[in-house]
């Protein structure tokens, strides 16, 4: 089993998976104030909740967007399991071809995401991620990355939307028993989830007829599951995308 990590702005994913099985995935908090040693904590704690012992780990890779944490939570990692992660980034083998301006600016994680979903759908595919912010990836009918569309995540949109007007309420994001609301807090919720829930359809459909084909629509990210259902596309949610994705690239780019 290998310790994959994918570090977000909002949350950072932590799973234990090997090429049968995912093992445990879990979420923490991503925190520029806290140290090393409390990340290590927060790993070590989690796999004696699952009751992985450390001598089960047998390698470790990390995908970040957060480059001041970056280096803190290597070195978190190492602490506890011994062993240095590898790190996605520029120079890994990845087997993707990226028909971007600049495919050095590509976020590590939906590289990731388009390296897992190549492996278990078919092309062309769009990847929809849900987290701080919601990305749409298209990977055309040659597997190729080829763009994709960046909007701010539901609860970006929501915490902005209750910050600048005075009279909405901060709220939770369970859904509403109707699409019009009855009360204020009925409609927020309505019109984050779905709001969220339209803007992806219309997007696959201009995709699609950009792609000129019909695609493979796959979704995850931490937000993905309450809006997923409301789609009217059909797409599927896989919550272990990232994971399976970094286990692709360990072993890849592992020394035999």
């Amino acid at each position: 089993m290998i310790l994959a990590i994918d570090m977000g702005n909002s949350n950072i994913v932590i799973g234990g998976i090997d090429q049968t099985r995912t093992y445990f995935v879990e979420r923490v908090t991503t925190n520029q104030q806290k140290t090393e040693l409390e990340y290590a904590v927060d790993i070590k704690n989690i796999m004696e909740i699952h009751s992985m012992p450390m001598s089960s780990i047998e390698g470790a890779i990390l995908s970040s967007v957060v480059p001041p944490l970056t280096d803190l939570l290597l070195c978190a990692v190492k602490k506890i399991t011994g062993k240095t992660p590898m790190l996605v980034g520029s120079g890994m083998k990845t087997g993707l071809n990226i028909k971007m301006d600049n495919p050095k600016t590509v976020g590590s994680d939906l590289i990731v995401e388009a390296v897992a979903a190549l492996r278990d759908y078919t092309p062309p595919i769009i990847v929809i991620d849900m987290g701080t912010a919601t990305t749409v990836s298209a990977i055309d009918q040659k597997g190729n990355y080829t763009g994709g569309v960046i909007f701010p995540g539901l609860r970006v949109s929501l915490d902005s939307l209750s910050s600048k007007a005075a009279q909405l309420p901060y709220i939770g994001l369970n859904k509403p028993s109707k699409i019009i609301g009855k009360n204020t807090i009925d409609c927020m919720k309505s019109g984050i989830l779905y709001g969220n829930a339209a803007m992806i359809d219309g997007i696959v459909d201009r995709m699609e007829e950009e792609l000129g084909s019909s695609v493979s629509l796959v979704a995850t990210g931490g937000l993905a599951s309450l809006v997923v259902p409301l789609c009217r596309r059909k797409i599927y949610f896989d919550e272990a995308l990232l994971l399976k994705g970094l286990m692709i690239l360990y072993e890849k780019n592992k020394q035999d």
